[in-house]
């Protein structure tokens, strides 16, 4: 029996002297873009991939703040004591519950963006190893943030802590790695306006020196401003990868390719629909 490997390529468009067919078993070719820019004017309309980054941006944000706002409603944490972490607002019930299904969503969410982010960047010309670099980084970012909503701190602490550092740290090098492959690539094809790069910049620069504050402030300790720290952390962190909208804004859709292990019969090739 022939076992079927299955891989993400990105929607075909006709090639110069290729014919539009696929180049070996696995191949992937370009994104077609759909967004066409005037000359001086804005982008005329976007794909409908640009929505999963803002999708994430807007159920993290409000997920957590949903929750922050049950654990102050039920009393499960005192504002009077001072200002809480996220994750003790999402360490008791019924909160716990909408804490680990929220962030189980958004892990599922992130590891998609990062690859079709790898897909792109590479596309762009970032060299592999590095762009797989980037890409690992990511897919821990995700598994950080479903471990932190899985191992409350109230039941597993340490494990908690060690999905925090992947979410946090982890998430924050992922987007210092892209800042820093893209300028040594300066790929021509990057959307968007010139102020999201330095604004992108500016985020990742605030995010690592709230992170520095929050863990000096924590181990000060001034457990209050810490958690606002954390909460600011958490806030960048979405809203960098909401900015990914932008540069996901030329995208129409990508394919879905299974194809067959070698065997003694003609090799075939079944695609599905583009999506």
């Amino acid at each position: 029996m022939a076992w079927g490997s299955l891989s993400l390529i990105r929607a075909q468009e006709s090639l110069p002297g290729r014919g539009g067919e696929l180049e070996g078993p696995l191949a992937l070719v370009p994104l077609r873009n759909i967004g066409k820019l005037d000359p001086g004017g804005p982008l005329v309309m976007w794909g409908y991939l640009a929505l999963l980054p803002i999708f994430l941006a807007v159920w993290a944000m409000v997920g957590v703040w949903t929750i922050f706002a049950l654990a102050v409603s039920n009393k499960s944490v005192n504002l009077t004591d001072g200002f809480p972490y996220i994750s003790l607002c999402g360490s008791f019930p019924p909160q716990s519950c909408i804490f680990g299904q929220l962030l189980n969503v958004g892990a599922i969410l992130v590891a998609w963006i990062c690859i079709l982010r790898y897909l792109q960047l590479r596309e762009w010309g970032v060299p592999k190893f590095s762009n797989q670099l980037c890409l690992g980084m990511g897919f821990l970012c995700a598994l950080g943030a479903s471990i932190v909503g899985n191992f409350q701190q109230t039941n597993e602490l340490s494990t908690h802590l060690f999905g925090s550092f992947l979410a946090f740290v982890v998430g924050v090098a992922y987007f210092w790695t892209q800042l820093v492959l893209l300028h040594l690539t300066k790929p021509q094809t990057q959307p968007g306006a010139p102020w999201i790069e330095p604004l992108r910049l500016l985020l990742c620069a605030a995010c690592t020196i709230l992170m520095v504050t929050m863990v000096v402030l924590h181990l000060w300790p001034l457990r209050s401003a810490a958690a606002m720290c954390e909460w600011s952390v958490a806030m960048i962190l979405f809203a960098l990868f909401g900015l990914l909208a932008v540069d996901f804004s030329e995208l129409s859709g990508f394919v879905i390719s299974l194809q067959s292990r070698p065997t003694s019969c003609p090799q075939s090739t079944a695609h599905l629909s583009s999506l």
